[in-house]
């Protein structure tokens, strides 16, 4: 057994605005691992997962890192366009998000999927149904004063901070009946625990990784709806059975465990393969 297996697994994610997008991959990286697992940055970690984070790599890794180290990128994606793709002689691509990162930098894949896709085996048994609709705001939009005066004027709306606690928030979005999102995990969540979701327009946002995790698992997408569309939403709005895209869900839910590199695995026996139906 490689003693590193034991050591907490060196993770890069995003530490600026708190947000529980990147919170999440911490938690999915371990509970897939199995193994704790620490921050660690561009030019330090084994492994990029859950966010827009290829990028980065591409600054870091244009040249072969010193120690021989290929960090492994697993469920990440694109921001938006990249003018080269040298990086990727110096990392190991396991997985990322969607059809789109993998056309933009030229990687011929067929399996994709975003890691908070596994965030209901995380969870384990998923809340109760409440009678409330989550919305979920972009973190850019929290002092927007009309994000307030929805709110105010909205009673079934519960207004969630996506700065808040990880998993409660994950808990939150799954005990709803309806998720209004700006936040492409709270979408993500939403699809994870089979709960019907709307997309929100993200503030000036830019949109590509919205549409590119909605390809991965062929959700139909659209255009987001603004603020001032979602009273008119709420007035309209039915219960709905689980999203018609479960099957694509279900199906990177699979390939982001087929895919996890095994030498980061506490130990090779430690497969995670629970995927809710």
């Amino acid at each position: 057994m490689n003693a590193a297996r034991f050591e907490p697994l060196r993770l890069y994610w995003w530490k600026g605005v708190p947000n529980f997008g990147d919170g999440l991959s911490a938690l999915v990286v371990g509970h897939v691992s199995g193994r704790a697992v620490r921050h660690a940055g561009p030019k330090a970690c084994e492994m990029l997962a859950i966010g827009s984070l290829i990028q980065v790599m591409r600054r870091n890794y244009g040249e072969p890192a010193p120690d021989g180290r290929r960090p492994v990128i697993w469920g990440a994606g694109l921001l938006h366009p990249v003018g080269s793709t040298g990086f990727l002689d110096n990392v190991d691509v396991a997985l990322v998000r969607g059809p789109l990162t993998a056309e933009l930098l030229g990687l011929k894949m067929r399996a994709f999927g975003d890691p908070g896709l596994l965030v209901d085996a995380v969870l384990g048994d998923l809340p109760a149904r409440a009678d409330r609709i989550a919305l979920v705001p972009h973190h850019s939009m929290r002092d927007d004063p009309a994000l307030a005066a929805l709110v105010a004027g909205e009673p079934a709306l519960d207004l969630i901070d996506v700065g808040g606690d990880t998993l409660e928030v994950c808990r939150r979005v799954a005990a709803c009946r309806h998720v209004i999102s700006a936040s492409l995990h709270g979408l993500i969540v939403a699809d994870a625990c089979g709960v019907p979701s709307t997309w929100l327009r993200p503030g000036d946002q830019g949109l590509l990784k919205f549409y590119d995790y909605a390809a991965s698992v062929g959700r139909p997408l659209g255009l987001p709806i603004e603020l001032d569309e979602v009273p008119a939403l709420l007035r309209g709005m039915k219960d709905g059975d689980r999203p018609g895209w479960s099957e694509g869900v279900d199906r990177a839910k699979s390939d982001l465990l087929s895919h996890f590199p095994a030498q980061l695995r506490a130990s090779t026996d430690t497969v995670r393969t629970s995927v809710r139906a």
